[in-house]
């Protein structure tokens, strides 16, 4: 049932899964430290700890186009 929508092809099979398993993951939240973000929706994310919401990327809580921006931005701020 997991793989029911993709077909032929392990490659594409295996992009599914690797998708899947960040989709599901639970991630830390950066206000109270604890590992209870989950996805809510697409790009929605929600803390069940302290109740923090926040948007990022449709299958994972951080994209890596969006933690260069963040680096880029604290490098700008301590010069």
């Amino acid at each position: 049932m997991a793989n029911a929508s993709i077909r032929y092809g392990v490659s594409l099979r295996k992009r599914y899964q690797s998708v899947m398993k960040d989709k599901r993951a639970r991630y830390t939240c950066d206000m109270c430290g604890k590992s209870s973000v989950k996805r809510i929706s697409t790009g929605i994310w929600k803390c069940r700890h302290c109740g923090a919401t926040f948007a990022g990327g449709a299958y994972s809580l951080k994209t890596p186009i969006g933690e260069s921006f963040n680096r880029m931005i604290s490098s700008m701020q301590k010069a």
